[in-house]
């Protein structure tokens, strides 16, 4: 049998030069590296470019948002990810939210902070409540948040109606920022799925409707076709008694 190193080294490659193939291979793969790495860069200089040309526009549509009832609810409670996240008292709140804006930090790579307006509610006294994300050189996740004023009895109503999952808000931030701010219209013009099962149910009443009748006009014009039966017979009968 041959030995391991004989199997991977043939007669025809010896081991100096196998070497040398694997320290090439190596040396083309640290140079690809290298081009990501630049373009990592560069990508992340366009990032900054464009994200400040958005704003503007940002600003003009979340004017637009503030004017609009119930967008920020209407918007949250369509997305599955964020409705899956939201409890009964979540949304109670959500119905004063007037708008939501997220600001990345100028190098856009260390986080974003998001900020969410509300109109007089009887649950809090903030304005507005912020939320940032942090991330550090290796990636991982940190967050913090504005503190809560709350109104009397809110704070406590609250922690015994929920239980906060793990990972809750940094899932939240997460979706919000990379699925919602780009275009929450897209959300926001989803039909109510509820509405669409009740006019299909409606429409299908009325088919049965529909039937219903067809099978009366059916039934009315057998009963006629019977009627018109029996006056012949009875006129029939009436002829052979006057011939006799």
């Amino acid at each position: 049998d041959l030995s391991r190193s004989q199997r991977l080294n043939p007669p025809n490659h010896p081991e100096k030069e196998q070497q040398e193939v694997t320290e090439h291979i190596d040396e083309v793969q640290n140079e690809i590296d290298r081009l990501n790495e630049q373009a990592s860069e560069e990508i992340l200089k366009v990032e900054q470019k464009y994200n400040k040309l958005h704003q503007p526009f940002f600003q003009k549509r979340s004017e637009s948002i503030t004017k609009t009832p119930n967008f920020g609810v209407t918007t949250f409670v369509n997305h599955p990810q964020v409705s899956a996240l939201l409890g009964e008292e979540d949304e109670e709140v959500l119905h004063y939210l007037t708008r939501v804006e997220v600001t990345e930090f100028e190098d856009i790579k260390s986080g974003y902070r998001i900020d969410f307006y509300f109109d007089e509610n009887p649950y809090f006294e903030n304005k507005v409540l912020s939320k940032e994300f942090h991330l550090n050189e290796n990636g991982d996740p940190s967050s913090k948040s504005t503190e809560m004023k709350w109104k009397s009895g809110k704070d406590e109503t609250f922690k015994s109606n929920r239980i906060k999952p793990a990972g809750r808000d940094n899932e939240l931030g997460e979706v919000i920022t990379d699925d919602i701010w780009p275009n929450p219209l897209k959300d926001y013009l989803v039909p109510d799925t509820d509405d669409e099962e009740g006019e299909g149910e409606e429409d299908d009443d009325d088919d049965d409707d529909d039937e219903g009748l067809e099978d009366i006009d059916e039934r009315d014009e057998d009963e006629g076709e019977e009627e018109e039966d029996v006056d012949e017979g009875e006129e029939g009968e009436e002829d052979e008694g006057e011939d006799e």
